[in-house]
């Protein structure tokens, strides 16, 4: 079985078999908490999944912000080195891309949106699936004013997605793998910098 994990935007963890059907699925849409919900939801898929061994974990890569984003990669490299087995990154994007084009039947080109938080939105443009199954990018992610993502997609569909499918998220992982393909790398994609900043050098003090 492949566990797949990610909390670009809200918190949504699944499994699927060898064959791509869904074996168990948990997620919440809160864009926040994922730290609170993250093993409870783990825990709950792999007690609904059945007995079969897990042999990789998709690790949903982003877009999203740093916060949240990072707890789901740990949660997913955590559980992959208790077990000895694989992290497969894939581009978050991809699997409301797949669940768009083979669970709702969209064809041609759409663009992938979501909330990036501070009137800003993350856009991904895909037009359909390749020879191993997997969404073709034609343009890549961007972050753009939410007032100005119809402007910029200039008549491409939008596709607003308010959570991601982890299910969507595994098949994708699984065929990349089943075509020796890597999506993207380790590096999670963050839709900005932290707002953390490095202290400064300490005052001189006068005597």
């Amino acid at each position: 079985m492949i566990l797949a994990v990610d909390t670009s935007l809200g918190t949504a963890v699944a499994l699927i078999g060898d064959d791509g059907a869904s074996r168990a699925e948990a997620s919440t849409a809160d864009p926040l908490g994922h730290a609170e919900v993250i093993g409870d939801l783990i825990a709950r898929v792999l007690d609904d999944g059945g007995a079969d061994p897990v042999h990789h974990v998709v690790a949903g890569m982003g877009p999203g912000p740093f916060t949240g984003l990072r707890i789901g990669i740990a949660a997913a490299r955590a559980f992959a080195l208790g077990r000895g087995i694989p992290v497969l990154p894939v581009p978050s994007h991809h699997a409301a891309a797949l669940a768009a084009i083979e669970e709702d039947g969209v064809t041609g080109s759409f663009a992938v949106v979501t909330d990036a938080r501070r009137r800003e939105v993350a856009v991904t443009v895909f037009d359909g699936t390749d020879a191993d199954g997997i969404p073709i990018v034609i343009a890549d992610t961007v972050l753009v004013p939410a007032a100005e993502a119809d402007a910029h997609l200039d008549g491409v569909r939008r596709i607003d997605a308010a959570t991601l499918s982890a299910v969507a998220l595994a098949r994708v992982g699984a065929r990349a793998h089943a075509a020796g393909r890597t999506l993207t790398g380790d590096e999670p994609l963050y839709l900005r910098h932290p707002d953390v900043s490095l202290p400064g050098a300490p005052k001189k003090v006068g005597l």
